[in-house]
């Protein structure tokens, strides 16, 4: 006799209902993929632009002795921008820091279980609990129209700090993707249409 995997024995339950949820959360996931993919393309221009206008800082420091707090502020205002919007991407492509000394022994099947109670267990509740935790950092800032302390910086800080409930609502959302795909690999149904 077939051992029944408790996890999956609710989609046997539901009969025609299992398909109707199943498709719901392929689209879902679908969504969530396409729309991370199509902030992290656009986030990559803010890389490009970074890389000028550090070039031209240090060629206005270094060579002409003109540098501008401004420009200083705008690069690192940039960097934060990319590396938080674009976060939810990386993880959409596998490309944050992992440590792989057991992982990569195990069969695709467990590291499906690894990457599903990661993405449930780990990364959405500290995704939630930062944004919770920050929300209150970035309306502060909003009501006191925020800028820079500095003489000559940026006005408007509180733009900046609004990314960071932004960032880790895109890496949130993309952790919960993962984990429905890990979930259709781990019932056997990654590579078919669900209908």
């Amino acid at each position: 006799m077939k051992r029944e995997r408790p996890l999956f024995y609710f989609a046997k339950r539901f009969n025609g209902r299992r398909l109707g949820v199943l498709k719901i959360a392929k689209r879902i996931s679908t969504i969530i993929d396409a729309l991370n993919e199509w902030v992290g393309r656009g986030i990559a221009w803010l890389a490009a632009v970074m890389v000028v206008l550090t070039v031209y800082d240090v060629l206005m420091r270094y060579i002409f002795h003109a540098g501008s707090v401004a420009v200083y502020e705008m690069e690192w205002h940039l960097f934060a921008i990319n590396f938080l919007i674009a976060a939810g991407w990386v993880l959409k492509h596998d490309g944050h820091v992992r440590v792989d000394l057991l992982y990569t022994r195990f069969s695709p099947r467990t590291q499906a279980w690894i990457d599903l109670a990661g993405s449930m267990l780990a990364c959405i509740p500290f995704c939630i609990l930062v944004i919770w935790a920050s929300l209150p950092f970035v309306h502060n800032s909003w009501v006191l129209g925020e800028g820079s302390p500095d003489p000559g910086g940026l006005p408007a800080r509180y733009i900046l700090k609004a990314m960071i409930p932004l960032g880790f609502f895109f890496i949130a959302i993309q952790a919960l993707s993962q984990a429905i795909k890990k979930f259709f690999f781990l019932m056997g149904h990654e590579n078919e249409e669900v209908s």
